[in-house]
């Protein structure tokens, strides 16, 4: 396998990803969003210490990535537990239509 192969392989793999759980892509950037943002403000945080500053950095990112992941989750159990019984009880009524 080329090198190119498994960089297309790969691409493909990590889209393929996203489209089924489109929260992880949206989590990740979030999660770096909040990072870059709260090292930009280091230099303004005053006379709080280094630490805690950089714990609550920490908590932010990780509360997002948590929320991220947790939407997710309630999207994944919405579609298969509403669509998909919707869409077969569809297919069942079509199917009664048509053997009358």
């Amino acid at each position: 396998m080329s090198y190119s192969a498994v960089d297309n392989y790969e691409e493909s793999k990590l889209l393929r990803k996203a489209k089924e759980n489109p929260f992880v892509p949206a989590g990740m950037a979030g999660f770096f969003a909040i990072v870059a943002y709260r090292l930009l403000k280091l230099k303004q945080r005053g006379n709080m210490k280094m630490s805690v500053h950089l714990i609550h950095m920490r908590v932010a990112a990780q509360g997002f990535v948590v929320g991220a992941m947790t939407l997710g989750v309630v999207y994944s159990m919405y579609k298969d537990f509403v669509l998909k019984p919707a869409e077969a009880q569809k297919a069942l009524e079509q199917k009664a239509l048509e053997e009358k």
